[in-house]
């Protein structure tokens, strides 16, 4: 069996992270999205909130779990029996840290694969950074995030939706 692990803090996840789930999906028999536990990073949904959301946005694959995980990403590998690592790359901003990051996990585990993805073009620009901002400033989400996402960002932040034009 053939299985992936797709790492990140998907905070809040975003339809580009759904992109790749489903793309990664296709291309390996076990697709694990791992929520890294990093108490040193503030977010905004604890990690148990991340991981229901993550179940919930990924329930038509059967072929994908969601865990979390901490400590290092190599280490978790072994332990779930991964034999690659998917990763986004957006912009050449994305590369160069991801690469550097690809190496090292060679370096730790030689036997653990990278697998680089670009998101599809609409979702080129997006990260869970800039969704946080548009709505903490009360802007239209619209495609962004699935909708059962972006109402537990507004209640989290406090704010209503923007009134489409």
């Amino acid at each position: 069996m053939k299985r992936v692990i797709y790492p990140g803090s998907f905070d809040p996840p975003t339809n580009g992270h759904l992109d790749l789930i489903s793309r990664g999906a296709k291309l390996f028999d076990e697709l694990v999205v791992a929520i890294l536990r990093n108490s040193a990073k503030t977010s905004l949904f604890d990690v148990n909130e991340r991981l229901e959301m993550l179940r919930e946005c990924t329930s038509q694959w059967e072929n994908v779990r969601v865990e979390s995980f901490e400590g290092l990403l190599v280490d978790y590998a072994r332990r779930c029996g991964a034999q690659a690592v998917l990763r986004g790359i957006r912009v050449v901003s994305d590369y160069e840290y991801e690469l550097q990051m690809a190496w090292m996990n060679r370096k730790l585990d030689s036997t653990l694969e990278t697998v680089f993805m670009m998101p599809a073009g609409e979702y080129a620009y997006l990260s869970s950074r800039l969704v946080c901002e548009i709505a903490s400033l009360g802007g239209t989400l619209g495609d962004l995030i699935p909708a059962s996402v972006e109402s537990r960002l507004r209640a989290r932040l406090g704010v209503a939706p923007q009134a489409p034009r």
